[in-house]
């Protein structure tokens, strides 16, 4: 059975009947933030008289998560739980959750607690203002210098691929309209970015100040090397910004060599003699080597981008699902 015949069988399997809200939310390595994290979303739910639905997607965390997913579903009706064949990352993970979900709004939210539940009715109320997209962002992130610095560069180069200013206070706790995933329905690529989708659907993005509360258990599965490294998929996943810059560079040092040519003519011409030294030249030849291999790089990125999606690698498969008891080998 494919991903999407699997998913659209779980979603006939909760019946008719859709809740108006879908909290979707990427589980890595979380089993002992789980059980916490759906009491307080029980909590709030109960508290505003929200007709939700917890969709949880394991990714491939090799750990306890997936069976800690089960026990939830089995003991409350509103826990949808799907695992992965193996890590995708967290994006992935989300669009797969997304695919799923029935509410009429879709909240997002990390499996670390440091998204407080207690903030969702911010959101819901932001957006009942008339917005499609709602992000929460946070007073003060809760992280180290080095990973503060490499979600700053995450976000400005998100900034360029979404073309919106809000991109600088986006968050993975965010809400919007589930229809906006109509917009990027028939994507199949690898490289997700949920922000960049959603801009295919919508112009209307606004933003609420949060609470951002500190981890208190477990590490964060994204380390500054996986924050540049999708800043870097955004960039050439997404925007065409890299190339521009490579010929800028380009046409900047050409502009650059083209004066050292006129120098060294004219001290030709005017004292008859030429410009002394070896350490000259190669320093010469070296820029320009180094600007033709930064071109080409950058010019390789969108190769391989192109030679994955002609690949139609999928973003994510699905293992097994709470509503579904096939597993995919």
């Amino acid at each position: 059975m494919s991903d999407q015949a699997l998913q659209q069988a779980a979603q006939q399997a909760r019946g008719p009947e859709a809740p108006a809200l879908s909290i979707v939310i990427p589980c890595y390595r979380s089993a002992d933030n789980l059980p916490d994290l759906h009491r307080r979303l029980d909590a709030v739910c109960a508290a505003n008289g929200l007709s939700a639905e917890f969709v949880l997607v394991e990714d491939g965390g090799g750990d306890g998560t997936w069976d800690v997913i089960s026990r939830l579903a089995r003991a409350d009706g509103r826990v949808v739980g799907i695992q992965l064949a193996r890590n995708y990352g967290q994006h992935n993970a989300l669009l797969c959750g997304i695919r799923a979900a029935r509410g009429q709004v879709i909240v997002t939210m990390d499996d670390d607690l440091q998204n407080p539940p207690e903030e969702i009715p911010r959101l819901l109320s932001k957006i009942n203002e008339g917005f499609d997209v709602v992000y929460g962002s946070p007073v003060q992130e809760n992280h180290g210098f080095l990973r503060n610095v490499a979600s700053l560069v995450t976000k400005l180069a998100l900034q360029h691929s979404m073309g919106a200013e809000t991109a600088r206070k986006s968050s993975a706790f965010r809400a919007f309209r589930t229809r906006l995933r109509n917009a990027f329905a028939d994507y199949n690529s690898p490289t997700v970015s949920i922000e960049v989708l959603l801009t295919w659907g919508t112009t209307r993005f606004s933003s609420v100040d949060v609470r951002q509360d500190r981890r208190e258990r477990g590490q964060s599965g994204y380390t500054v090397r996986k924050l540049m490294t999708h800043a870097l998929n955004m960039m050439t996943g997404f925007s065409t910004l890299p190339l521009q810059i490579a010929s800028v560079a380009g046409l900047l040092f050409a502009a650059g060599g083209f004066v050292v040519l006129m120098y060294v003519l004219v001290r030709y011409f005017i004292s008859d003699a030429v410009v002394p030294g070896f350490s000259f030249l190669a320093s010469i030849i070296s820029i320009f080597s180094g600007v033709q291999l930064f071109s080409l790089g950058i010019i390789g990125e969108y190769i391989a981008r192109m030679h994955f999606r002609a690949m139609e690698r999928p973003p994510y498969s699905v293992r097994s699902s709470t509503e579904d008891t096939s597993t995919q080998q």
